[in-house]
């Protein structure tokens, strides 16, 4: 078949695909009506991106659908949708697209070379939609849990104002890498923020102290008196004193209590 003539029937088949678009993109339906209108246009741009596909073989084309990815794997990411969501939506409309470039092929008398040319280069935008959508969906779902983790860390780890000039950091769980850097900015931050000149970290319900637990502990201290504010740690159980000596830590100029209540009576008359 003559390139020029190919060519031709080819855009007469995207602006068959065109002039449908609106028309697709309301087939498929959904249950839940603002999740259906929200995806209607995301198919709008799906099917234009394989409609185009039909008639050029452009890098342009890869680059739009990246971004189309992108977008549809945040939308299902905000509204807490699967995967499956996005992946049924490529695949329905490839049908759609698929039967519309083989009953024209059919029409037109295309040749086998010429039809295989079509299809597979029509197959290769649909498997690179798969392609970012699931790598898209996957990085923004993982973020998304980081973020969600990071929340969840950070309110574990409060300053909790007691007074005007004393406030409470009450540590709960293992202090991993993560929580020990949360540890040392919401001190930091909430210890100026509230112009505190004491802050109690109570030890009381972490079950584990090592040493690098206890080297995070020393940095925000020393972080804290830099600021000029004062430290004491209280929740000091008879295993944690045990562990710290055989650790050979030193507390020499640390003031240490076994109970919360106690440091709060000692910060009180020192105040």
């Amino acid at each position: 078949m003559d390139l020029l003539l190919l060519d031709k029937k080819l855009k007469h088949i995207t602006n068959l695909i065109l002039e449908k678009k609106e028309e697709f993109s309301k087939q498929k339906q959904y249950e839940d009506k603002d999740i259906q209108q929200l995806l209607e246009p995301w198919r709008v741009h799906l099917i234009q991106i394989y409609a185009d596909s039909v008639s050029t073989n452009d890098t342009k084309n890869f680059e739009v659908l990246e971004e189309w990815g992108r977008e549809v794997a945040n939308l299902l990411v905000v509204l807490q949708l699967p995967l499956d969501v996005a992946l049924e939506e490529i695949s329905y409309y490839r049908n759609i697209i698929g039967e519309i470039i083989k009953e024209e092929a059919k029409a037109e008398t295309f040749t086998f070379d010429a039809f295989y040319q079509v299809i597979s280069r029509f197959n290769v935008v649909v498997d690179k939609a798969v392609h970012w959508v699931s790598k898209s969906y996957m990085t923004d779902f993982a973020n998304k849990i980081q973020s969600a983790r990071y929340a969840i860390d950070e309110l574990s780890i409060p300053v909790v104002r007691i007074t005007k000039e004393i406030g409470v950091i009450p540590l709960v769980g293992d202090l991993d890498t993560n929580r020990a850097q949360i540890l040392m900015e919401n001190a930091l931050q909430h210890g100026s923020e509230y112009k505190l000149n004491w802050l109690i970290i109570d030890l009381y319900a972490v079950p584990i102290i090592d040493t690098m637990v206890a080297d995070q502990i020393f940095k925000v201290i020393g972080a804290l008196r830099l600021l000029g504010i004062q430290v004491v740690l209280s929740g000091i159980r008879a295993e944690i004193a045990q562990t710290m000596v055989n650790l050979g830590l030193d507390l020499a100029d640390i003031t240490t209590f076994s109970s919360l209540h106690q440091a709060v009576e000692y910060v009180n008359q020192a105040d």
